[in-house]
Formats: structure tokens, C-alpha cells, sequence
């Protein structure tokens, strides 16, 4: 972090570059009398005058950040600079650069307040909320959660269901569909149901829709030795870990675009989550994608 001194002397760099680029339109005494930068300061900027950041990078930079529609991320610019091309550079410093390039990835904001909903009052079994907001998993395959979100479209509304694995970071399995109707969970659960290592006791999280508590939903849980959890009614918070993956994904991949038809919008977003599990590079996982780091944790307890 900066020093109060730092802060300061780059503040003085930045009124004499101020002063300098003003000179020939207003007197120097004056605008060295309202700016007041030390003197030395004024002609080491008249001298050295600000170039752009690390332009060396800028066309890695711009080719990472068009690989989505809306744009990457400076956090995941850095990250891959420093995997990929071994590049040491502090993220802020990408932010920098993005910047100067007029480069910039919105940060989401919440404007449909009325967001889909699949509660129906208690329908069928509910279970008690065993995790808390507890979400940390360290190892693959204890703890995941799964919820369901729309996309509004102008051919109608499509439907994501994806499972997530908190220790990985990776969406291990979804299903996309017109109707979020029982069939849309069950091609969600099938992956899960073949993939889950039999001696894991898994822990799905999920709100408590009535999908959820459908009898044939709990059943199959059940005889597939999962744990089922569930948050609480009206705590938003309870839920917050898929909340967030759906806030990257509805910034990332949905905002500002619309589809003529459904098949269109599942192959792009099949492409989506390709990307998230395959080349999305996650902080948590020290720069590693979800695959990467689910292929390393494999490896190390073989």
C-alpha cells in the first residue's frame, strides 16, 4: 500500500504535469501560483512527460479482455498474464492500463427487482440448513449448490440450473431449458448422480423451491447418499454463494444481448460455461482454472 508520502509526491507529479500541459494557453506564474507544485517537480514533468502504461501488453491485454461479449475483468487480465506469458504485474496496474485503453468491464447492478422465484410455501419436505453460510470446502466433491435462474428473452424465457462445487470453483453440471419444470432437474442431477465418488458424503445446498422438496427429487437424493441442505426462507444471504455465480454470469455473459432463438442461446451459453470451467481463472484457486485446479487436486491425492 502507499505511504502518505507517496500519495502526496504523486499528487505533486500530477499538478506540474497539470501545470505543463497548460502552459501555453495561461501564464506559468499563475498557474504555478494555483497549483503551487515545487518547482523541481514542474520541470521533472516538463522533462518526462507520462507515457502509457506497459505498452507492450496492450494487445495481450486487449485480446484477453474480447474473449467475452462483455468484456474480462482486470483482476482475470492479470491472472493471465502471469500464467500464461509469465508476466509479473500487480492487477492494479492492469486496471491502469485498461483505463488508458478505454477498456471497461461493467460491474453488475441489480435491475429487475422482480427476480425469479420458485417458492410455493411448503410443498413437500424441507430440510434445516446444517452449513450456515459456511460455504468453504477443502476438497472436491463435499460441498456444492444449485439454483435455478431466467433469461428474458425476445423468443420468450430460457432457464439455467447448473450444480456448482465450492472446492473447485467448477460448474460440474446444468441443464438449460425452456420450462423449470421436475425433467429440467432431473437432466441437471444426472452428472452428479454418475460422478460422485461413492465413499463422499456429499452436501447439495439449495433455497427452498418446490422442486427441492418434491417427493421425487428428495427420493433421489436420498438413495444416492446425499446430504441435502437447504437455506432459509427470506435470507438472501443463505444463498449468496449462487447468487454470486449468477451475478458473474448474468454480467459476463448475458448483459445487453438478446437471442432470435433458444438454440442459439444454449450453444452460446454451453460456450460460457466451457469458458468458466476451462478458462476462467479463479483468486481463490491461486490463479488456476476450476479444471486446473480440480486435475491438481486429483493428482495430489492419488
Amino acid at each position: 500500500m502507499d505511504s502518505p508520502e507517496d500519495g502526496a509526491r504523486l499528487a505533486a507529479r500530477d499538478r506540474a504535469a497539470a501545470v505543463a500541459a497548460l502552459s501555453g494557453r495561461f501564464p506559468l506564474a499563475d498557474l504555478l501560483e494555483v497549483a503551487s507544485p515545487p518547482m523541481s517537480t514542474y520541470y521533472y514533468a516538463l522533462s518526462h512527460p507520462k507515457g502509457p502504461t506497459r505498452p507492450e501488453l496492450r494487445p495481450r491485454v486487449a485480446e484477453f479482455f474480447g474473449r467475452l461479449p462483455n468484456g474480462v475483468g482486470h483482476r482475470q487480465i492479470a491472472m493471465e498474464l502471469r500464467a500464461v506469458d509469465g508476466v509479473r504485474i500487480a492487477d492494479k496496474a492492469v486496471l491502469k492500463m485498461m483505463g488508458e485503453m478505454g477498456l471497461r468491464c461493467g460491474i453488475r447492478r441489480e435491475t429487475d427487482r422482480h427476480r425469479y422465484s420458485s417458492y410455493r410455501g411448503r410443498v413437500g419436505e424441507t430440510f434445516e440448513n446444517v452449513l450456515g453460510r459456511d460455504f468453504a470446502a477443502d476438497a472436491l466433491w463435499r460441498k456444492m449448490c444449485t439454483d435455478v435462474t431466467e433469461f428474458k428473452l425476445s423468443f420468450g424465457r430460457a432457464h439455467l440450473a447448473p450444480v456448482y462445487d465450492f472446492g473447485s470453483e467448477e460448474i460440474v453440471a446444468h441443464s438449460i431449458s425452456l420450462h423449470p419444470d421436475l425433467a429440467h432437474q432431473e437432466e441437471m442431477l444426472g452428472m452428479p448422480m454418475e460422478a460422485k465418488p461413492e465413499e463422499v458424503s456429499l452436501i447439495p445446498h439449495s433455497d427452498m423451491g418446490w422442486r427441492y422438496q418434491h417427493v421425487a427429487y428428495v427420493r433421489r437424493l436420498a438413495e444416492n447418499g446425499f446430504i441435502q441442505n437447504m437455506s432459509r426462507k427470506g435470507d438472501c444471504l443463505d444463498n449468496g454463494a449462487t447468487e454470486q455465480v449468477f451475478g458473474h454470469l448474468k454480467d459476463e455473459f448475458f448483459r445487453g444481448r438478446d437471442w432470435g432463438t433458444f438454440e442459439e442461446l444454449k450453444a452460446d451459453l454451453e460456450a460460457y460455461i466451457r469458458h468458466w470451467n476451462h478458462v476462467r481463472r479463479q483468486r481463490r484457486l491461486k490463479g488456476l482454472t476450476p479444471v486446473e485446479f480440480r486435475e491438481q487436486a486429483l493428482r495430489e491425492a492419488a
